[in-house]
């Protein structure tokens, strides 16, 4: 059996409505299409499950190498809590347009409907143009009957959390919370592996067939969480090599790495897999010996079974995500 090692995949796109340019011109992705919304970095979503790009399984799913590896790759914890099933998702968006007002159900709730896993998720911002806005929870406590009278009359929008935004910012989105990214804003996303979406309002916009998208009115009264609860930005050192606590959940751990020379992450107490994500600049990995060079909008997974990662870097930014 090949032994494991840093694993890249080949980037998943997907174009909506509000995609646009800056995945290829920023992040230098290689897209097809004129415009794409998102990346789809490490998933195992059924029906976009990654695909290993780099070293001896290259061409390999990512499931096909959690059935094979199973603890060596995902961790015994990790492996003894999930099973099979890869926990977390991990993309790059870009937000050319308003993306629809939304929110993900709960882990009991989304279970009971889809049999799928809830979806808590962060966002990082990369880029955003002046001015640019996050819709966060609501500005005031709601009931459940304010909440359908303002969606009912019109006035949703009057109701909303707006939140003006700069590149590092960052936001923990729990789920039950109703938010929405706004356009101008490049992010990282870190989430539960979860594709159920719960959209509120779309802004009335139709689709390139003169369609307007679905809305889950019912579905989301009883997901939705109506207090105003001031727990979503995130707050975080930028401390030179060391790993800089950002988000602690019960779903990933992320935290953020400022690179200047070099640094050595020691994984061995660790018991998860590793996703390093390059938010800006360039840094060389080396494990056991051989490197690998990341570049701003590149990630990479570091399997459960590599102990020590050396990193050497000019100046880089990095998300380092585990359970």
């Amino acid at each position: 059996m090949t032994e494991l090692y840093p694993l890249r995949f080949k980037p998943i796109f997907k174009d909506y409505l509000w995609g646009g340019t800056k995945l290829r011109s920023v992040l230098n992705k290689d897209f097809e299409t004129d415009t794409a919304a998102e990346s789809w970095e490490v998933s195992a979503v059924e029906g976009n499950v990654s695909v290993v790009m780099n070293g001896p399984l290259a061409g390999k799913e990512l499931q096909e190498l959690i059935d094979t590896y199973q603890s060596e790759l995902l961790g015994e914890a990790v492996f003894n809590r999930f099973g099979n099933m890869f926990p977390i998702l991990i993309k790059f968006i870009d937000a050319n347009k308003d993306l629809s007002v939304q929110l993900h159900p709960n882990d009991s709730l989304a279970r009971e409907r889809h049999d799928s896993f809830g979806k808590t998720e962060m966002w990082v911002v990369m880029e955003a143009d002046e001015g640019s806005e996050l819709i966060v929870g609501f500005n005031k406590d709601l009931s459940r009957e304010e909440y359908t009278e303002a969606l009912e009359s019109g006035k949703l929008m009057d109701i909303l959390n707006r939140e003006k935004v700069g590149s590092g910012d960052t936001y923990f989105i729990k789920a039950g919370k109703v938010h929405a990214i706004g356009a101008g804003i490049l992010l990282a996303e870190i989430q539960q592996t979860s594709n159920i979406t719960y959209r509120i309002y779309d802004y009335d916009r139709k689709d390139k067939d003169g369609n307007t998208r679905e809305l889950h009115t019912e579905l989301s009264v009883e997901a939705i969480d109506y207090k105003k609860k001031d727990d979503y930005k995130v707050r975080y050192e930028e401390e030179y090599n060391v790993s800089n606590p950002m988000v602690k959940c019960d779903y990933f751990n992320t935290n953020f790495l400022n690179i200047y020379g070099t640094h050595t992450a020691q994984l061995v107490n660790r018991d998860s897999f590793t996703i390093y994500m390059c938010i800006e600049g360039q840094v060389q990995l080396t494990v056991n010996g051989n490197s690998e060079s990341l570049t701003i909008g590149e990630t990479i997974l570091i399997p459960a079974n590599i102990n020590t990662v050396n990193f050497s870097a000019a100046n880089a930014k990095i998300l380092e995500v585990h359970l």
